[in-house]
């Protein structure tokens, strides 16, 4: 029975594990054009403002 189990952990669970990011990968989506743009305008504003720290 131990032995089954060592065999899932070692040899199934990580082409499961690689199973699974492959998904992710795939299922991930893209930005459009203007959501790019407007995320580039976010950024610059957050570098711009000065902190407020004291």
């Amino acid at each position: 029975m131990i032995d089954n189990l060592w065999f899932v952990a070692v040899a199934i669970g990580p082409v499961l594990l690689g199973a699974a990011f492959i998904y992710a990968m795939m299922r991930r989506r893209r930005l459009t054009r203007p959501e790019e743009l407007r995320q580039d305008a976010a950024i610059q504003d957050l570098y711009e403002k000065p902190s407020r720290r004291t």
